[in-house]
Formats: structure tokens, sequence, C-alpha cells
């Protein structure tokens, strides 16, 4: 019999810049819940898991097509109802040149989707800093390199022009905005978007608007898409069910293209063919879409009081703790104070876990300005738990940084 030799088999090096700061963290709470500690998790946005409820309407529709066993495939760009929903919400958010719509594996597969069918390695695309991991790891697996364009803390986490100008090059294909943002918070004014869209219009910029938590505006705001302002300007929005709908794990988004017909042809038709080859998106959950975006709207009501509370809350705290200040967040569910420490904020998280039993996500893990130290907040559970943890977290301040 011959002798094999085992060889290490390798994971391909292009995933050497995929991290996902949010799970990670994850895997030490696990070894210290086992341990016996009850530690607070502030770290997984996922209303779910802090007693808020999906709306009934949105599971009967989808209990309903099980039943009528709609559980085949479903047809590659989505189903027509809930095309029809979506383009439906696309007008009443204002967006006037809307070309295609389209439902996805969760918006992460819109995105996902959207950025290969644009994007070339060499290619060069600008991404907020800080922002959501998902756009690193998807670029990175595409060999496409982001530039990071600061979010200016002392403008409410407003995009900072005055960075951004500068980085774009001929290389560079694309700008992303999340807005509201993930993980500040940030809700973007309509006349930092008015800039946005010159700016892209300028340098022939698509824009991949990240609108996830469009209807999580915690002042009362309305949500003003970039789409909406800049019918010329090729946009694609994500949304979906998870956030606004809290149907995390029914993973159903969906994109929407807008812009100049002709220019985005060619385009679109990249996007239908890569929604081909991955057959569709969940099928009964998309019997969801319409009753959620056309029916009853009283979760949101109680929704946002509820974040509103707790956002305050968190402010609060967070600027009553020693080497801790946070700008008020004014939209989602995330708050991301900034500590004035020696250390790094990797080692202000593990260690907060280890002797607190409380879990949050280190800034440096969505990207942050140089010398500067931040760590994310979830501040989904309930008040008193909130407190709880915010207590906790001032002890570890005054203990370890006095």
């Amino acid at each position: 019999m011959p002798v094999s030799q085992i060889r290490e088999i390798t994971a391909a090096s292009r995933l050497d810049n995929v991290r996902y700061a949010i799970r990670d963290m994850a895997v030490l709470a696990d070894q210290v819940a086992k341990q016996g500690h009850k530690v607070l998790c502030l770290n997984v946005g996922d209303p779910n898991i802090f007693d808020f409820k999906t709306p009934p309407h949105l599971i009967e529709a989808v209990y309903k097509a099980m039943r009528e066993n709609k559980n085949g495939y479903a047809p590659s760009p989505g189903i027509p109802e809930a095309l029809d929903a979506i383009r439906g919400e696309a007008a009443r958010k204002g967006i006037r040149s809307l070309r295609d719509a389209f439902v996805t594996y969760g918006a992460s597969e819109a995105v996902e989707i959207c950025l290969t069918a644009l994007l070339n390695p060499g290619d060069e695309i600008l991404t907020p800093c800080p922002d959501y991991p998902l756009y690193s790891a998807v670029l990175a697996k595409l060999g496409v390199k982001y530039i990071p364009y600061y979010l200016n803390e002392y403008d409410g986490w407003q995009p900072d022009l005055v960075d951004l100008k500068p980085k774009v090059t001929s290389r560079t294909r694309a700008l992303v905005l999340i807005n509201p943002n993930n993980p500040t918070g940030s809700v973007c004014s309509r006349r930092m978007l008015e800039q946005i869209a010159d700016f892209a219009r300028r340098h022939n910029l698509v824009i991949f608007a990240d609108e996830i938590y469009d209807k999580l505006m915690l002042d009362g705001d309305e949500h003003i898409s970039i789409a909406a302002i800049a019918p010329d300007i090729p946009v694609v929005t994500f949304g979906g069910l998870s956030k606004n709908y809290l149907a995390p794990g029914w993973r159903l988004g969906w994109g929407m293209v807008s812009g100049d017909p002709a220019a985005l042809k060619p385009y679109i038709e990249g996007v239908h063919r890569l929604l081909r080859a991955r057959l569709s998106a969940n099928h009964p959950e998309q019997y969801a879409v319409k009753p959620a975006l056309e029916g009853p709207q009283d979760h949101l009501i109680e929704t946002n009081r509820r974040l509103r509370a707790q956002r305050d809350l968190t402010v609060k705290a967070c600027n009553a703790i020693p080497r801790t200040s946070c700008v008020a967040p004014r939209g989602a569910f995330y708050a991301f104070p900034r500590i004035d420490i020696a250390e790094g904020d990797d080692v202000f998280v593990k260690e907060l876990l280890l002797q607190k039993h409380v879990l949050v996500v280190h800034g440096s893990g969505f990207g942050q300005k140089p010398g500067t130290k931040h760590f994310r907040i979830v501040f989904l559970p309930d008040e008193p738990t909130l407190t709880q943890a915010y207590a906790a977290i001032g002890d570890f301040m005054r203990e370890r940084y006095p």
C-alpha cells in the first residue's frame, strides 16, 4: 500500500482580511458562560433575542404560504407580490427613477451580489469608517481595494467630506453609504446627502445605499433616501425585513436599483445573472414582504419608543462613566462610545468580558480614526439589563483606569 503524506490544507490567502468582530468575541463569551457566569450581551443586533416580537400578520402570511405548499424554488428575482410591494415602498421613499428590484437571502446577499456584479480586481470603492464589517469581508473575497473615508465624531458621525474628497482615484467605481449607520447610529442630514450625491455625480460613482434601519428613527425624523434626492445617479438601495420588521432569522432582504436606465442596463443584467445562478431567496418568507410594507406598522411605534428610552439611558450612562463619551445615536439601535485609555480597545472589551462579564465589541473591529478608541453597544436589552451593564462598565473603568 502506498504511503500517503498528510499535507496541511491551507485556506485561501484572500481570507486573511476577513474578520467579523461581532461574532468573534462571542466565542470568548461562550467560554465565560461555561464557567458559570451570566454574560450581559450587548454585542449582537438581533431584536428577537431581546423580547422584540415579529409582527403576527407577517408570521401568518408565511405560515399560510407554507400550508399552501409555497415551499419550492421561487423565481430568481423574487415572487411578483413581493416585487410589487418593494416597488411601492420605493415610491413611498420618493425614489422616482426605479429601474429594478429583486429579493435576496437577507440584505447581506444583496450587498454581495451587487458588489460582485460591479467590481473587478484592482477596482476601488469608498467605504465609511467605522462601518459594518460585511463590506470589507466581501471586498476581500473579490480582491477589491476598499478605501475608508472617515465619519466625523464631532459632527454627529456625519461623513467627513474633507477626508472623502481626495480619496477618489481613476480606479474608484463606487461609494458605500450606511444610513442609519452601524455602528454609530448616525443619520445623514439632507444637506449631507446632497453633497455626497454631487460628489458621486462629479466622479461617475455608483452609490450603494444601505438603508436596512430606515424605519428605526429615534427622534421622529423622516428618513431621507439618497436615491430620492439624486434620481439621475446610479444608486442601489438595500433593505429588508430583518431590522424594521424584527425578523432577522428569516434572511429576507432586497435591492432597488435606480438612476439612468441606459447607463444601468448592462449592470442590471449582470445582477440578474448572479441571481439566477443562486436559484432563489427563501420562498415562503417572501409572502411576508407585501403585508410588511403595505400592512399595519403599529409595531414600529412601540419599537421606536422603547429604543428611544434605551438610547437615552445609554447616552446618559456612558457620558457619566470616567474616560468615556458618547455621541447620541439618531437611528438604529447602536451606540459607539469613545474611551480614553492607554491600551487597545480590543484589550478593553476582552478584559471587560473576563472581569465583569459584559460583552461589547471593540471599535477597531469596525474601523476608526487612528488615535481613537471606541466600543460598540447594542442597546436592545431592557432597561434593567442595560443599567446593570453600564454600572459594571463604570466600575471596570474606575478600577482599571484610575
